[in-house]
């Protein structure tokens, strides 16, 4: 059979993730050190892992409903209200998703039509551009400089929008950068957007980890709530990336329909994950204040140490990761990566897995221990002086 004539083509079109790729290579080699992944090296607290337990001894195996625990909307209400001034009501605007990756699809495809364009700025998460695509919409980057430390600025923003224009995705904190935008950046942006019909999805799932300064909500922005849908979850804040929880908040108009599609594709959301993240709501604070203050250790040593190896570096403010500049050594994203792994067995991500705008950059994530950070800058310094341009 010809399966690239039978395949649709919209998905035949979609490229591997280049994330994953070196993740795969850096599984087959020994004594390699991998920084591409962006997963806490943390334990899900205990606490949490105990209440996945009774879950379980207890028999809570049942599916939910399709929105979701009523008692965990209720949490993540509470949540949202008191870390970020945000007010939804759980009945019908807070809808419980397989990771916010899944999240995320739901709103596209909820909102997106065919022709639609979707601002995306870069570089940025992976999932945006194909998610786009897949809803039949048009991808339209929006490329952010390191000079302007990564942000959406307004001039940048302004003449993208078109009559054609659907949804602005909002990805900060930034992965891959650690950019975050400020209130004052955000409310520059808002300005923009007043008098349009644009939508605003809001991916805010490293809104936990900033240095130093608090997260911000799109959606707190005055007159923004009713433009925005905010995506995030459990898997970084709490170290619950294989627990594959996550949350919509936005709209009831939206996320009602959002919750249509929810339920056709995946029915309900892992239970015994239901419960576990209730309780990380209700006691994960002091959990996440810990793993913040360890970031912060690693960022600032991490930055400091690739600048002493002669890397540029953006100082990041948010996620766990750096963006560093490979200019030095006159080598492409991908060959800086395929070399570095082959010659010195470290594992970091090229820049243009995350847009073409990345190139000459590379995505290291720090959230692994300072020794294992350590270890790897010695070799990347080694790298770095045998290919230095």
């Amino acid at each position: 059979m010809d399966y690239n004539h039978l395949l649709s083509p919209v998905a035949r079109s979609l490229k591997p993730s280049g994330i994953r790729k070196f993740f795969d290579i850096v599984n087959t080699m020994e004594d390699a050190i991998s920084l591409g992944v962006g997963e806490p090296d943390f334990d899900t607290p205990w606490q949490v892992r105990r209440a996945g337990i009774t879950a379980l001894e207890k028999g809570r195996t049942f599916y939910t409903s399709n929105w979701g625990l009523m008692d965990l909307r209720r949490e993540i209400a509470r949540y949202l209200e008191r870390r970020f001034q945000l007010s939804y009501h759980p009945d019908n605007e807070i809808l419980v998703t397989v990771g916010g990756s899944e999240g995320i699809d739901n709103v596209l495809r909820a909102v997106v039509a065919p022709g639609d364009e979707v601002l995306i700025p870069e570089p940025s998460f992976v999932c945006y551009e194909p998610l786009t695509r897949l809803a039949g919409g048009v991808p339209v980057p929006l490329v952010t400089r390191a000079e302007d430390q990564f942000r959406l600025t307004p001039e940048l923003l302004r003449p993208a929008i078109t009559d054609k224009t659907k949804l602005l995705i909002l990805p900060f904190p930034n992965n891959p950068t650690g950019a975050i935008m400020t209130r004052e950046d955000l409310t520059a942006i808002a300005d923009v957007l007043r008098g349009t019909d644009v939508l605003v999805l809001s991916d805010e799932i490293y809104s936990e980890l900033t240095y130093p300064f608090s997260h911000t909500s799109f959606a707190a922005i005055p007159g923004m709530r009713e433009r925005t849908v905010v995506v995030n979850g459990f898997s970084k804040s709490y170290a619950m990336t294989g627990w594959r929880l996550g949350y919509a908040a936005g709209p009831r108009e939206i996320m009602e329909q959002a919750c249509i599609i929810h339920q056709y594709g995946i029915m309900s959301s892992p239970t015994v994950s239901q419960f576990a993240a209730l309780e990380a709501l209700r006691t994960g604070d002091e959990d996440i204040e810990h793993m913040r203050n360890q970031y912060n250790i690693r960022r600032v040593f991490l930055l400091n140490r690739l600048r002493e190896i002669g890397l540029e570096c953006f100082e990041a403010q948010g996620a766990f990761y750096l963006f560093p500049s490979i200019a030095c050594t006159g080598l492409t994203s991908e060959t800086f990566c395929e070399t570095l792994l082959q010659e010195q067995k470290v594992a970091v991500v090229p820049g243009n897995a995350f847009g073409d705008s990345g190139e000459g950059f590379v995505r290291i994530s720090y959230s692994y221990s300072l020794t294992h950070l350590k270890e790897a800058c010695d070799r990347i310094e080694r790298f770095v002086q045998a290919h230095r341009k």
